[in-house]
């Protein structure tokens, strides 16, 4: 992202409203900033540039669980001088993984984790465990139940 780019408030609104709808047509759009098209078109083109817009995505709400377990893991590493790295390359290329936050606090990262059943997970979390490349103190988690809200704007 250009950390020399300037927002002002068309920029927020152009934001605004492709936050709820990514395949808003451009005329919409450019009415609903009281803009012409093309001057909107080349905002949205610029903010895409500046890394501002990183890319467009769908929501999707399937009709059977992709993943029948979500598992939310705080993991503390005994030495993160050591272990950080590699552990964050881990997370990066492991599939199952399917958010991941280095946080601050008691946990070095909060790890969503997407599985057929605790069965996966287990394997999964014995083998980062075991490993003496990554050093893990301890892992806490927590299984999703449902889902009540997702903010399309913080994902």
């Amino acid at each position: 992202m250009d950390k020399n780019a300037t927002l002002d408030r068309i920029d927020l609104k152009i934001l605004a409203a492709l936050q709820q709808d990514g395949r808003i047509p451009f005329q919409r759009l450019s009415e609903l900033v009281n803009l012409t098209p093309r001057p909107c078109l080349e905002r949205v083109r610029r903010l895409e540039k500046a890394g501002i817009i990183k890319g467009y995505t769908a929501i999707v709400a399937l009709p059977e669980p992709r993943h029948a377990v979500v598992v939310l893991a705080q993991v503390a590493l005994a030495d993160h001088a050591i272990s950080q790295q590699a552990f964050t390359k881990e997370l990066l290329n492991t599939p199952a993984v399917l958010d991941c936050w280095l946080v601050s606090g008691t946990y070095d990262f909060l790890i969503r984790i997407g599985c057929k059943d605790m069965n996966q997970y287990r394997e999964l979390a014995e083998q980062w465990l075991s490993s003496t490349a990554f050093k893990i103190d301890k892992i806490i988690t927590t299984t999703e139940l449902q889902q009540l809200k997702r903010d399309a704007e913080a994902v």
